[in-house]
């Protein structure tokens, strides 16, 4: 039967961060196992387990690898042995032989030295210790490996929350003083235009208007950010598009953090306005905070 996940991974936004351990008891010990994760390019999976399970590696790697898709995985497995007194038995059958022949042995040869209480425990096969089959334990195992896993997910889910939150809030942010920059760019020119017509008149007595028109012309478009304006818009819109799709998001939001940060330079580039540059400054410190926070994402 496969494992019950029930979480949707194309729903929600996984964190690689995340934690989960189980045990459970059985006749002959018990068993636990830990699994904690954090970022990583790809799924990497480091298995640390006794010897004596290390037949079982492979179904547990593939049990991880359908569950999950980047991350720097490490599960530990610990198996404890019972004490060796609890559930140990005698083998009757083999004491009253023992004594049957410890009494036979006497009557031959009267000066032959009884058997002592530890002769007879020490006796091959006279002590019965409950050990777990194979089946028992890659059952144990594999029940073991999916409750965490489900735990595992859940702990990654609700992380992953808190980024998309964290994420959601700073493209508002970023949003909001694009907004801002658009109204300052128009006044930028005008207030070109005056200081330029000023100096202009200064220097010539008669300021041709189709110079005047010209310089104008040519700073408008060392200034113009409208292209980038728009083209941060696009991709906040396609960052919301993102967190609201859900799913393995990690490598497209990291791309698009490329892009913002390309715009957010080349706006602080064309800057001939004191809020502009703040504002580009600004969207430059948030987009590097949420670059942090996707290296974390699945």
């Amino acid at each position: 039967m496969p494992c019950p996940l029930i979480l949707k991974a194309h729903t929600m936004i996984l964190s690689m961060t995340g934690y989960a351990n189980t045990s459970a008891d059985f006749a002959s010990g018990s068993l636990s196992l830990e699994l904690r994760a954090v970022n990583h390019r790809y799924l990497d999976i480091q298995l640390r387990m006794p010897e004596e399970l290390r037949c079982f590696e492979g179904a547990l790697r593939e049990l991880i690898s359908s569950a999950l898709q980047r991350g720097k995985v490490e599960c530990r497995i610990n198996y404890a042995a019972r004490d060796a007194l609890a559930g140990t038995t005698l083998n009757r059958d083999l004491l009253l032989q023992l004594a049957a022949w410890n009494s036979e042995v006497q009557a031959a040869m009267p000066a032959a030295c009884t058997l002592s209480v530890a002769d007879v425990l020490r006796w091959n096969g006279m002590l019965a210790t409950p050990a777990a089959s194979s089946d028992e334990l890659r059952a144990t195992l594999t029940r073991l490996m999916q409750t965490a896993l489900q735990e595992f997910k859940s702990s990654r889910a609700r992380e992953g929350e808190k980024l998309k939150d964290f994420l959601s809030e700073r493209l508002e942010k970023i949003d909001a003083l694009r907004l801002d920059v658009m109204p300052h760019v128009p006044a930028a020119i005008a207030a070109y235009e005056a200081r330029l017509i000023s100096r202009l008149k200064d220097a010539m007595q008669n300021a041709e208007d189709e110079r005047i028109r010209q310089e104008i012309t040519l700073f408008a478009s060392k200034i113009d950010v409208d292209e980038e304006l728009s083209r941060l818009a696009s991709h906040l819109s396609e960052m919301r598009r993102i967190l609201k799709q859900g799913g393995a998001v990690g490598k497209r939001l990291d791309f698009l953090m490329q892009e913002l940060n390309r715009e957010a330079n080349t706006l602080g580039s064309k800057s001939v306005d004191a809020e502009v540059s703040r504002s580009a400054m600004e969207m430059k410190i948030l987009i590097e905070q949420m670059r942090e926070q996707i290296q974390n994402l699945e």
